[in-house]
């Protein structure tokens, strides 16, 4: 069930805000038939407007092989579990909430073939957890792409521990036809990428709540100093400090106090203030 480009011919994308659209155009473009469920009408005409966007930039900076309408063409959104049916893969990309995921991923997999693989792009929750409420856990893994996913290179295979060797090997090469680069890890609370960036970004958010330097010197530290692209703060700001919030809880609860959140994130979610996405974060996105 696979292309030239070692990619499933159908893939599933389940919630299409940033996330899974960016996951959805990662894939049209690249030669596959996309479809992305969604929980209402509403919100897959959202899911729709965030694809059809993405493939209009990707037709402007010429990195398509074909016309933007040409791509679309093979796009749909629905708000029906049944569209997955024909699927060789879906991804599940709903909020980062563990039970909400076990639900979603369990109405997902009542409507693949027994082959179809299975995959969430949770950034933090135990993938072997996850695997465990499904009826087919070798064919489930974690692909976590990373925001904004157009622009990222990274994609972490993330192993559950009854995974199969034949999805591990499978789930490389899908990376490799989406021009990214894959980092396999096992199973483990945080994988490599959140574990690192969660407790570079908490002890920046330390520093900036003990005065020890301001958001722009701390970012700029990193970025001029260690050759981070985007500071640690700056990054929070585009990830969501609700959801750095919700991963550094988790990790509190999994890893111990080194990852306990400063009432300065807390304060700020509180307040609303929850980055890029709302206008203000520790930087101001209004301008």
């Amino acid at each position: 069930m696979t292309t030239a480009l070692a990619i499933p011919h159908v893939v599933g994308v389940l919630g299409g805000g940033r996330m899974g659209a960016g996951i959805a155009h990662a894939f049209l473009v690249k030669g596959a038939t996309v479809i992305v469920v969604e929980r209402d009408h509403e919100a897959a005409a959202g899911a729709h407007s965030r694809v059809a966007d993405a493939v209009a930039k990707s037709a402007a900076r010429g990195t398509l092989n074909e016309t933007a309408e040409a791509a679309l063409a093979r796009f749909s959104t629905s708000t029906d579990y049944e569209s997955f049916v024909h699927c060789g893969l879906v991804v599940e990309a709903v909020p980062e909430d563990y039970e909400l995921k076990v639900a979603a991923l369990k109405a997902v997999e009542e409507h693949l073939s027994a082959d179809a693989f299975l995959a969430s792009n949770t950034s933090s929750l135990s993938v072997s957890g996850l695997a465990s409420e499904l009826r087919r856990p070798a064919n489930f893994l974690g692909l976590h792409f990373f925001n904004p996913v157009p622009a990222s290179t990274l994609i972490e295979v993330v192993l559950a521990k009854e995974t199969s060797s034949e999805l591990a090997t499978t789930a490389k090469s899908w990376t490799e036809a989406l021009g990214k680069t894959a980092v396999v890890v096992n199973d483990a609370p945080g994988f490599a990428s959140s574990r690192l960036g969660v407790a570079i970004a908490l002890e920046a958010m330390r520093m900036v709540e003990e005065g020890v330097a301001s958001a722009e010197d701390i970012d700029a530290a990193m970025v001029l100093g260690y050759k981070h692209p985007t500071g640690p703060l700056r990054t929070t700001d585009i990830v969501g400090l609700d959801v750095r919030l919700g991963i550094a809880e988790y990790l509190h609860s999994t890893l111990g106090e080194r990852f306990a959140p400063p009432q300065i994130l807390r304060d700020k979610v509180a307040r609303g203030e929850l980055g890029r996405k709302t206008g203000k974060g520790f930087f101001d996105w209004t301008y």
